[in-house]
């Protein structure tokens, strides 16, 4: 079938047309993702130029990005969702890497963590939201902040009284009441027509009245009904009841350009929040307010971010146009004033209106002059602005100004340190000399160190040289010493140069300790020192040991201290015969009288007649001596069951004790992590439980069981036990009742036996009084202890056996052909 040309033509027309649909729908879908992914319009970075932006600008943004939590992957992406160019980004990873911004990222991203991480922080806040990191890659642009300002929203005030000058329009509410004689009230909304209908009178134009003329005519016309009007016994009352929405164009360079539906109370203000605020473009002191076609206002947003004043912020009218102008002259001010950042000049302000503008200076500016980096046309340059000529220099567009510190330097300072009464700075034009220096010091410290002071002083090409005094002479009256410019002048203190001298007392004393030595001292006044005597001390056997000075250490029987034995009264006066006094670093010791000795207290508790706490009357009184003193064992007492508890001591026996147990929790067990539990248990315990057989030293009572008590032991009497525990390796553990005569297999049965993984032969029993008796191989037999009252069967954990590995085998398989071929062929010769 043949076709015509005409046709052809048509179906390429339509394809074309098909394809230029398509590319506008994905054109447009493409930027609706974009938008989408820049919920907030001032994190919109497609504009950004990395170049542009300051170094601290760079690291504040790392400080706030990185540190929390987010990897350099989670950065890359979201920069890519708020429209910054790849090319952009990979400028901004280099100069991050340069400066150092750059640490080790972290292991897991935020974006990859699960939802129970991130609400860990803060619930159903998405990353970011509660401290935006990406306005600080935008330019700090002034004013800026008032419409990025969650606690700053322009709306217009609803609730507020009408204000008279309102002009009443179409869709606005009139609220009528008729009140006195007559009482009545009408809601009437505007027509489109500009008329409002009465009930039972007809229209009344109000269109374009002020709510205060409307009133008026409103009552002139009831007054044809309402005759009491006009004497007064009838009141009319008109107010704006909801009012309407007027559309209002916002063009130009805004952050959201288009029509908006505002309030009829709104204004400039409202309607410039509502579309974002001037955009990066913008002007923020050229906003055009047209209305009927014609330039109404220009609003200066300067006079209300310096002066707070609002003059330009006029009511809106139905359909009028606002538009934002680009900027003409913006520029940058940074360093050392109250708010740097870029701001807009006007063409004939000056320097002055700049630093006006940004707060003016800190504390700390170099103020008298400015740096400027100017745009030439083909390259940067850079100048000064003088402080005379702050109110002449006019800015140009793109302008840079850096404001500097002050000097780290003074111009007139001297410091004086050390034995002074009041070191510190000086001004040198008031003290050109040391004399005069030290006078206005309020003078050398008793302590002073007179014979050498030392200036440091700063040589012209700044290194440094020191200078020494003979104060003493100073003072005397030679010749004074000329102070120049940053001169430190140091002090010494006597007392600062020779080492603490300090007394220590030991023994019988109620703080004994190490104290500060004083000329003169004697040992009762240090006795004093460390708050007297215990009721132990022995006033005649009192050791004092001083340094020695005159050691021969080519002889190992020289004498290294010089030991001296002396008495004093119990007063404490002072020996006129014996007047010992104390040298630097003696050291003292109180010894006890020879008989003194403190009581000893046990105590016992549990089934006994009269449990408590017993003073021993000999020192070799024995469990049984204090057992007889209670009153004997109760009915329902159990002597097998008995424990001693007997306080921890730093004895080398006691060491001995507390490592032969750790090392035995270690071979018992092959669980490293419970050995470290019951090792740290050991540790920490203060006392330990020592075995006894309570039965045994009844009936022998003084025999080697019959154990000497010690100050702090504690005897403890348990009720009657019935049961006996089955733990360890048995199928399954549990506690059963105690039978008379069962045998420790016959336990192990009722508990379901031995399990695989038990080690028989290491199996033992903890009986009630602490002590523990294991299973005995004989021959081929097994002795298993036995089961009292209370006790604990105990069956340990078989060690796994490791199966040798295919490499083992084959090593093992070749040494052993080694070790055969060797012995055939020593067999052989």
């Amino acid at each position: 079938m043949k076709i015509s040309p005409l046709k052809i033509r048509n179906i390429m027309i339509i394809r074309h047309f098909r394809l230029i649909i398509l590319v506008l729908f994905l054109g447009s879908f493409q930027a609706q993702l974009l938008a989408q992914s820049i919920k907030n319009p001032q994190e919109n970075l497609t504009n950004v130029k990395v170049d542009e932006l300051s170094d601290q600008q760079i690291i504040n943004f790392k400080d706030k990005f990185l540190v929390q939590g987010a990897t350099l992957a989670d950065l890359e992406l979201a920069l890519q969702k708020r429209g910054l160019p790849n090319a952009e980004i990979e400028k901004l990873m280099l100069r991050m890497n340069k400066l150092g911004a750059i640490s080790e990222p972290n292991k897991t991203s935020v974006l990859e963590q699960t939802s129970a991480q991130r609400t860990a922080v803060k619930s159903d806040v998405p990353l970011f939201e509660t401290e935006n990191p990406f306005t600080l890659l935008l330019p700090k642009i002034f004013g800026s902040e008032l419409f990025n300002n969650p606690r700053l929203s322009f709306e217009p005030n609803l609730k507020m009284a009408t204000p008279l000058n309102y002009q009443i329009g179409p869709e606005d509410e009139l609220l009528i009441d008729i009140f006195g004689f007559s009482e009545q009230s009408f809601k009437l909304v505007v027509s489109p027509e500009g008329h409002i209908r009465v009930p039972n009178f007809g229209p009344i134009q109000v269109a374009g009245l002020t709510i205060e003329q409307a009133q008026k005519k409103i009552r002139s016309q009831l007054l044809k009904i309402y005759p009491r009007i006009s004497t007064g016994e009838t009141s009319v009352s008109v107010n704006l009841g909801n009012i309407r929405n007027i559309q209002v164009t916002i063009l130009g360079e805004v952050v959201l350009p288009g029509t908006y539906s505002l309030p009829s109370l709104a204004s400039v203000f409202n309607a410039l929040y509502v579309s974002g605020g001037p955009n990066m473009n913008g002007s923020f002191r050229n906003i055009k307010v047209i209305r009927g076609n014609k330039v109404l206002a220009k609003v200066d947003m300067y006079d209300f971010l310096i002066n707070g004043n609002a003059k330009g912020n006029i009511p809106l009218k139905d359909q009028d146009v606002i538009k934002v102008e680009p900027y003409d002259i913006r520029v940058e001010l940074i360093g050392f004033v109250k708010r740097d950042g870029f701001f807009e000049l006007l063409p004939k302000e000056n320097v002055s209106h700049l630093l006006k503008y940004a707060g003016g200076f800190t504390s700390q500016a170099y103020s008298k002059r400015i740096k400027v980096i100017r745009n030439t046309g083909s390259m940067k340059s850079v100048s000064e602005v003088t402080e005379d000529k702050f109110g002449l220099f006019l800015p140009n567009n793109g302008d840079q100004y850096l404001v500097d510190s002050i000097l780290n330097r003074y111009e007139n300072r001297v410091q004086i340190e050390g034995a002074v009464f009041r070191p510190g700075y000086f001004s040198i034009h008031e003290n050109p000399s040391l004399k005069t220096l030290i006078a206005n010091a309020e003078g050398l410290k008793e302590d002073a160190f007179l014979t050498r002071a030392t200036i440091l002083r700063t040589k012209e090409d700044n290194s440094l040289e020191m200078l020494s005094v003979n104060l003493k002479d100073l003072l005397a009256g030679s010749s004074d010493v000329e102070l120049k410019r940053e001169d430190k002048i140091t002090i010494a203190s006597q007392l600062e140069m020779r080492e603490n001298l300090n007394l220590t007392i030991n023994g019988n004393v109620l703080k004994p300790g190490v104290y500060p030595y004083a000329a003169n001292m004697k040992i009762e006044d240090l006795i004093i020192m460390a708050g007297g005597l215990k009721e132990a001390a022995s006033l005649t056997n009192i050791q004092v040991a001083q340094r020695s000075f005159d050691v021969d250490k080519l002889n190992a029987t020289s004498e290294i201290a010089k030991v001296q034995i002396i008495s004093i009264n119990k007063e404490l006066k002072s020996d006129p015969n014996f007047n010992y006094e104390l040298r630097p670093f003696d050291i003292v010791t109180i010894f006890s009288v020879p008989g003194y000795r403190p009581q000893i207290q046990v105590e016992v508790n549990g089934e006994v007649m009269f449990p408590g706490k017993y003073v021993l009357s000999k020192g070799n009184e024995r469990i049984s001596d204090v057992l007889k003193r209670t009153g004997g064992i109760t009915a329902i007492g159990f002597p097998g069951g008995a424990i001693l508890i007997r306080k921890k001591g730093n004895t080398l026996q006691d060491l001995i004790i507390k490592q032969n147990k750790l090392d035995a929790l270690k071979k018992l067990s092959k669980d490293s992590v419970k050995v470290s539990e019951e090792i740290e248990k050991e540790m920490s315990r203060d006392a330990d439980i020592v075995g006894i057989d309570l039965e045994k030293i009844l009936k022998r009572p003084g025999s080697k069981e019959d154990l000497y008590m010690r100050d702090g032991d504690v005897l403890e009497i348990p009720f009657l036990k019935q049961t006996v525990l089955v733990s360890g390796q048995v199928l399954y553990p549990v506690r059963l009742r105690y039978e008379g005569g069962s045998s420790f297999k016959k336990y192990v049965s009722m508990a379901g036996g031995f399990s695989s993984k038990s080690l028989k032969k290491r199996s033992y029993i903890v009986y009630a009084n602490g002590t523990a008796k294991d299973t005995k191989n004989f021959l081929l037999f097994k002795v298993y202890p036995k089961v009292k009252p209370g006790a604990e069967i105990v069956i340990p954990l078989k060690d796994e056996k490791k199966n040798l590995s295919a490499i083992e085998m084959v090593t093992i398989a070749t040494s052993l052909t080694s070790m055969i071929f060797i012995l055939s062929t020593v067999i052989k010769f």
